[in-house]
């Protein structure tokens, strides 16, 4: 649909007599008139796409698309606020993903909370920086309470609570921009405690899954540590952790004379969204002095679950967790956070500079909370507003019902395969993933293999549904990821009658090219809608 946004009715801004830049183009309190009537366009448009849209994709070509990219001159003239962003809306909005149609079903991207999206519109006009406090004052007091409620949802004992293990009096974090940071960051700070205690870094090693978020291997690289540094710990048949193969790998590598710095267990693997026995991990890691890292950035939802909170027990017990409430606690990205189970940990990040954090002073107050001193990151947006006003507007319990939905529904649709001839399950999940393959009765395997591309490029293609692709056990299969309450039984049925319709027609094809008898092509043809559908 085109833009909704106001056409230009006023001349495009230039300098005023005497001055050097446009006067209009910044927010402030001459402006704020301005402001208001921009975001409420910029919002009624938005409104008017979300009510209307009804597929995740326009299903423009990569070359339709980077023709329009290429057709913009950013070295032009300039065309005013209401133009450009009319522009922009065309362009962007008119071919984005829209992840809060419930047939988008590929990735772990969710449908955001209104209350989160309107203190992302309060957050991003302020633009308050919460590296310190004189530049953040009440903001970095509600991140830091947000971290407190955080922790304690995990178990850890707080501040002030004369609790935790060590002598740093209780958890503590920072939120991050997403869950390979916050994975880096952890396994930064178990690096940093094995190097105080003697250990060289070619003698550290990693241990987890092949199931385990990329950015595991990828943070041991960037940290220095050997080519070899992670060290891959066998699963069960559900691909979790096995408890045996952990305590045997790391027999295993004490024998070297390497040294274990870290364990990461995952709390919702990306695939399968299964949750690593955490219980005897925690066991293991303890009896042999090990860090163990929860990487809970899918799973972290099920802190607040009514129904499913026990699928985390044990986490309590690791030394740092991950979470992404840009996953399942459903805000706008970016809001993630590490949490530590003792504020020491953090001690390693911290860097002193006189112009921002400068270090105590005989004779001074108690310093302010830098925030810098705990982030890899030093300007850092105040992402904690979302997950504040999310919790005020729809408690802990409401936000929790949201996750138990999707784990729901993903029960649902495995119910639902597993009585299908023509598709086959593979495995099952812990939260909302569904990994199938197309293989009906009599369909050679290797065949099946090279559906999976093509019917997930043919569903992509058409705008209608996307869907994700990932290889289990050596063999590609199509997954749903379930990340919309809102979604029912009867969308994702549909998404699944488009895979049955795309394998059809692309088999149907292959057969027209093998026959002179032209079959029953049964769709496909970027899935045409029939008479009665609507684009």
């Amino acid at each position: 649909m085109p833009s909704h946004l106001p056409a230009v009715t006023q001349p495009v801004p230039t300098a005023p007599s005497g001055s050097s830049h446009d006067t209009t183009a910044l927010l402030r309190g001459a402006t704020a008139s301005t402001y208001a009537d921009t975001v409420r366009a910029v919002a009624d448009d938005i409104a008017l796409r979300l009510a209307s849209v009804s597929q995740p994709f326009s299903g423009a070509s990569r070359s339709e698309l980077q023709g329009l990219v290429d057709a913009v001159d950013l070295d032009g003239p300039p065309s005013g606020t209401q133009a450009a962003l009319r522009e922009a809306a065309d362009l962007y909005a008119q071919h984005a993903i829209w992840f809060h149609e419930p047939t988008y079903a590929a990735h772990l991207n969710c449908p955001v909370v209104l209350p989160a999206v309107g203190a992302e519109t309060m957050l991003a006009a302020i633009n308050t920086s919460v590296d310190t406090y004189d530049q953040s004052t009440v903001a970095t007091l509600m991140e830091r309470r947000l971290v407190e409620w955080t922790a304690g949802r995990i178990g850890f004992a707080l501040p002030g609570d004369g609790g935790g293990d060590g002598d740093g009096g209780g958890a503590d974090g920072i939120f991050t921009s997403g869950g390979t940071q916050s994975n880096f960051q952890a396994l930064f700070l178990a690096r940093e405690r094995a190097r105080r205690d003697g250990v060289r870094l070619e003698a550290m090693r990693i241990l987890a899954t092949g199931a385990s978020h990329f950015s595991v291997a990828k943070s041991a690289l960037l940290l220095g540590l050997p080519h070899d540094a992670v060290v891959e710990v066998g699963t069960d048949a559900e691909g979790r952790m096995s408890p045996d193969a952990l305590g045997q790998t790391l027999v295993d590598i004490e024998r070297t004379g390497d040294t274990v710095v870290a364990v990461v267990a995952t709390a919702g693997t990306t695939d399968r969204g299964r949750i690593d026995p955490l219980v005897p991990i925690a066991d293991l890691c303890d009896a042999v002095g090990t860090w163990l890292h929860v990487d809970a950035a899918y799973g972290c939802g099920l802190l607040v679950s009514p129904t499913r909170r026990h699928l985390l027990d044990g986490i309590e017990r690791a030394r740092s967790v991950t979470v992404d409430f840009h996953k399942s606690f459903f805000q706008p990205v970016s809001s993630s956070a590490l949490i530590v189970r003792e504020q020491p940990d953090l001690a390693p990040v911290a860097w002193h500079a006189d112009y921002l954090n400068p270090a105590q002073e005989s004779g001074e107050p108690t310093p302010d909370p830098n925030q810098v001193d705990k982030s890899l990151q030093t300007t850092r947006r105040f992402d904690a507003l979302k997950l504040w006003v999310t919790l005020r507007a729809l408690g802990a319990d409401g936000v929790g019902a949201l996750v138990d939905a999707v784990c729901d529904l993903a029960a649902a649709v495995h119910q639902d395969l597993a009585g299908d001839p023509d598709f086959r399950l593979v495995g099952g999940t812990d939260l909302s993933t569904v990994l199938f393959r197309y293989e009906p009765e009599g369909l050679d395997p290797e065949r099946a293999d090279a559906l999976v591309p093509q019917v997930r490029r043919v569903l992509f293609d058409s705008g209608r549904a996307l869907v994700a692709k990932t290889v289990i056990d050596g063999r590609p299969c199509l997954k749903l990821t379930l990340l919309n309450p809102d979604a029912t039984l009867a969308d994702i049925r549909g998404v699944l009658e488009l895979v049955r319709s795309a394998a059809h027609g692309l088999l149907a094809g292959e057969a027209l090219a093998d026959t002179d008898e032209p079959p029953c092509r049964d769709v496909h043809p970027r899935l045409a809608r029939g008479e009665g559908e609507t684009r």
